[in-house]
């Protein structure tokens, strides 16, 4: 694939592909790691004097937080000088287009405001519109490229075209990951995603993925399993796939508002679940000191309670002190690192994706990489 590296940007105008979906609270985006990394590769297109038009999205139609990017602008603008335009397509947005001089740099409206988005063709009329405008695409949204949508895979299939400085450090990191010799650390918010990794050899779990692979082995939590009955529909491929992947031994409760720890012979409990205990701490550290190379998805307990965030802290303050090369994954996971103020130079690379992080190295093929080979 073609990097930045391979062209010359020299008044070119550059249809730039990026990832600004955001947390929302309160109806306002919150600041985060994709945005800020995201800008310096908007800053370096500026230092080439490439005229840059910016598509990204926010959440999906019908969802709560599915919402304008005008907000998502100002956010941009702490660390690049980005205009904005509330429109994608039409006769404002093309004139803003065709008015941009080298070095401006334009964000468009949310991308999935458009049906055509979800309806990737190169006949469409949102390429129809945009693309005899542009000289080159550059994809820099290594996040969304597990996703067949227009601005992902239409774009490149008409443009000469790139990836970005976030594509290309995403890609980096996960090539020295050896599957081999890796130890995964599998937790998170969406446990659909870790079942594409259940066949590496070495495997630890925590979070709700932990519970979910201790319930498919048979095991009652009480009503922790009532919590979690909406993903309960995983369990049937977890049983075909559970081997010798180890499984937490304790877990944290909350006791008058205090951390309580129960092993798993105190189970089944009238408590919630809501961080691994010392035990299992103490067991994952040790695997955490053998592994050549880690790969750590998603926190181990609630991070949103400080009390809860022992788990968490304690893996990562384990593979911050480790020699191995580490991967560390998941919106959370990030967010965690920097409020546990983790040494982020003694970790490997944060990665800023998710699904598309999970689908790679699991060795599904992404379309939004295959169109750009």
């Amino acid at each position: 694939m073609k990097t930045i590296d391979d062209f010359n940007f020299k008044n070119k105008r550059v249809l730039l592909r990026v990832d600004l979906n955001s947390e929302v609270v309160n109806k306002k985006p919150l600041l985060n790691e994709r945005i800020i990394e995201h800008s310096k590769t908007i800053k370096e297109l500026k230092r080439k004097k490439a005229k840059i038009v910016i598509l990204a999205h926010q959440s999906r139609p019908n969802s709560s937080d599915f919402t304008s990017l005008k907000q998502h602008s100002k956010l941009l603008n702490k660390y690049v000088k980005v205009k904005f335009i509330n429109s994608i397509i039409d006769k404002k947005a093309i004139k803003k287009i065709k008015s941009l001089k080298p070095s401006e740099a334009l964000l468009l409206e949310n991308i999935r405001f458009l049906k055509e988005e979800f309806t990737p063709s190169t006949n469409n009329k949102l390429v129809k519109i945009l693309s005899p405008l542009f000289d080159i695409y550059v994809n820099d949204a290594f996040s969304v490229s597990h996703r067949a949508q227009t601005s992902i895979v239409s774009f490149p299939k008409i443009l000469p075209h790139c990836i970005g400085r976030v594509m290309e450090k995403e890609i980096h990191a996960i090539k020295k990951i050896s599957s081999k010799n890796t130890l995964y650390i599998l937790a998170g918010a969406k446990p659909e995603e870790n079942i594409l990794l259940m066949n590496k050899k070495n495997i630890i779990t925590s979070g709700l993925f932990g519970q979910l692979c201790l319930i498919a082995k048979g095991f009652n939590f009480g009503k922790q399993n009532k919590y979690l009955e909406d993903k309960l529909s995983i369990i049937k491929e977890l049983k075909k796939k559970i081997k010798l992947q180890k499984t937490p031994i304790d877990f944290a409760v909350e006791i008058n508002h205090k951390r309580k720890e129960l092993r798993l012979k105190d189970f089944p409990s009238n408590y919630l679940i809501y961080d691994i205990g010392r035990q299992t701490i103490k067991q994952y550290v040790n695997e955490i000191k053998k592994a050549k190379s880690i790969f750590m998805k998603g926190t181990a307990g609630d991070c949103s309670k400080k009390q809860f965030c022992k788990g968490t802290y304690e893996i990562l303050k384990a593979i911050e002190k480790s020699k191995a090369f580490s991967l560390i994954g998941g919106g959370s996971l990030s967010e965690a690192t920097r409020e546990l103020r983790i040494n982020k130079k003694n970790l490997g690379y944060i990665s800023l994706s998710g699904g598309a992080l999970i689908e790679y190295i699991s060795r599904k093929k992404l379309p939004g990489l295959e169109v750009l080979k």
